[in-house]
């Protein structure tokens, strides 16, 4: 699903492109030091030694810069996500949920300026389709649902933002008793997903009693092997 993007004009040539990424790194790296309410697009601006008008020039205000910054990490996400899947050879969802949970784990983490941006929910702007679990959800139905060899469809959607809004719940209370996520809570936050993506990825559309098939013989049945 489509998100209206939060600048007010797209840069061109090069030398415009490294300078909104100049912007968004200053972004980025002011809010871990003095946080969104005290964060104002001129000390961005002086961070990222442009002039003013260069931030005025591709966002509105404050609220829009962060929601960029959302979104680039967003991007970022689905592309440290995609590396490491094309790395591995299994199809398995339990593969492909361990690298995702990983991977936000990792940039909650490290990542400058998510702990409070992530993917926008601290920032929610649009219409209540366009909210960042929606993102996020939508984002990670594209990526996987040809990993996981299963259609783009309504219920591979729905499934994903139950998961994507029941993670992003529990790893907020991990992070909010520590800093670095409260591993216990995190474990069992990876238990229920397990639980709930078993009974809704591993239905199947054959006969009842038949055991869902290994990411192995679904692989061998797409190459016509079997």
């Amino acid at each position: 699903m489509s998100h209206a993007t939060p600048l007010r004009r797209a840069p061109v040539q090069r030398r415009s492109a490294e300078r909104l990424t100049r912007i968004l790194d200053a972004c980025a790296d002011l809010l871990d030091e003095v946080g969104y309410d005290e964060l104002t697009t001129r000390a961005v601006a002086l961070r990222a030694g442009v002039p003013i008008g260069s931030v005025y020039r591709f966002f509105g205000n404050k609220r829009a810069m962060a929601d960029a910054l959302a979104q680039r990490n967003l991007e970022r996400f689905a592309e440290r996500v995609t590396e490491r899947l094309r790395k591995t050879e299994s199809d398995d969802w339990r593969v492909a949920m361990d690298v995702v949970l990983e991977e936000y784990l990792e940039m909650k983490r490290t990542a400058p300026g998510f702990s409070l941006v992530d993917f926008g929910n601290q920032i929610p702007v649009g219409a209540p389709r366009a909210e960042p679990n929606y993102r996020v959800a939508d984002r990670l139905a594209e990526l996987l649902s040809g990993h996981l060899d299963r259609p783009l469809d309504d219920e591979l959607r729905r499934t994903f933002l139950v998961a994507v809004e029941t993670a992003d719940t529990l790893v907020h209370l991990a992070f909010r008793v520590d800093p670095q996520g409260d591993e216990r809570i995190i474990e069992e936050m990876r238990v229920m997903l397990r639980a709930y993506l078993e009974r809704a990825l591993d239905r199947e559309t054959s006969a009842p009693g038949t055991a869902p098939p290994s990411a192995e013989r679904r692989r061998l049945s797409r190459s016509g092997d079997v």
